[in-house]
């Protein structure tokens, strides 16, 4: 099977001849092809080289146009509240794009194929099907409703108007998700046959605050895709402990939950029940920085058993670069000797 069609069945609940293995890897698979990070987040060929190039000598069973914090920001509101640094763009809150609330209502959805950010992820993506062949599974991505609006008006200021300004906060999650329905769309007819959507900042948020204003605009965006395109995998991907958000991200029509290594997973498997798709979560820091290849191993069998058969093997979040290569090595070769219904003991 290529990957393509792994993914595809494997999301289809059908006979697959091994598990899919999708970690996050993004600055590791620049540190590996020798670019430096900021010209692998701002030219779509060098982005899709270093990924051709990880799946060709690691077996990993996706490309990956995840990449930085600000494609769309800077698209939407240019880059006065960003800082480049040697791990690629940074957002400054202090700077944020929206201090002044008042400048929403003068922002608009970005055309993804305008000169632009966006349209590299869209052109990494073409060079990506042209030269990967259609057997290649290509995961594109948007920045989830939440992300994108903590970048847009800072973190600290957003938490605050959950409580000061509500009706503003309806407002920027209407607009950040109409960003996120727009820019799926280009993604996909260049080649992408996953959207990936993260939400990093949603574990920092109550249940009832969740509930409230982020999984509307999750789930607008979601609807979008499938009812669009259902043959689009959709992957949700949220950091942290997300554990208490759980009861409610189920109700998601998404194929894929992305959980990071902090939620506990046998509650996860409890909670999203037998057939939902659950890929992680080892650790990027105790198993996949600083661990052995028997360690990684061994935390990939463990939670293969606590997931089941539903279960891609990956991280909880994204692979540091200074991983080492052997560490993810021995998390591909899990993979690669394992079948769904079979967990090592």
């Amino acid at each position: 099977m290529d990957s393509l069609e792994r993914i595809r069945a494997h999301v289809a609940g059908q006979p697959v001849d091994r598990l899919p293995v999708q970690p996050l890897i993004m600055q590791f698979a620049a540190r590996q092809a020798g670019i430096h990070y900021n010209d692998y987040v701002t030219d779509a060929r060098r982005l899709a080289e270093a990924q051709m190039r990880m799946a060709d000598d690691f077996g990993i069973d996706c490309l990956m146009t995840c990449s930085d914090p600000a494609r769309e920001l800077i698209d939407i509101a240019g880059d006065g509240s960003v800082e480049w640094a040697d791990s690629g763009p940074a957002i400054v809150e202090s700077r944020a794009a929206l201090v002044d609330t008042s400048r929403l209502a003068h922002l608009r959805v970005p055309d993804p194929m305008a000169p632009g950010r966006m349209r590299e992820r869209v052109e990494s993506i073409a060079i990506m099907r042209a030269e990967a062949g259609p057997g290649a599974s290509v995961v594109g991505w948007v920045e989830g409703p939440l992300a994108l609006a903590a970048e847009m008006r800072g973190l600290s200021a957003l938490m605050m108007d959950t409580y000061d300004d509500p009706a503003f906060l309806d407002d920027l999650f209407g607009f950040t998700s109409a960003v996120g329905m727009a820019f799926w769309k280009p993604q996909v007819e260049a080649g992408a046959d996953t959207i990936g959507m993260s939400d990093a900042a949603a574990s920092m948020m109550s249940a009832q605050h969740y509930e409230r204003f982020v999984y509307p605009a999750q789930r607008r965006v979601v609807e979008d895709i499938k009812s669009r395109r259902p043959d689009v995998i959709v992957r949700i991907h949220m950091c942290g402990a997300t554990d208490h958000l759980l009861s409610k991200m189920r109700d998601l029509p998404a194929d894929v939950w992305e959980l990071d290594y902090p939620v506990d997973l046998a509650h996860a498997r409890e909670v999203l029940g037998p057939d939902r798709i659950i890929l992680g979560n080892v650790s990027t820091v105790e198993e996949m920085l600083t661990g052995t290849p028997e360690e990684v191993h061994a935390t990939a069998a463990e939670c293969h058993r606590l997931c089941g058969p539903r279960h891609i093997v990956g991280t909880g979040c994204e692979v540091s670069p200074e991983t080492p290569p052997e560490n993810v090595r021995a998390l591909v070769a899990y993979a690669h000797d394992h079948a769904p219904g079979h967990p090592s003991h």
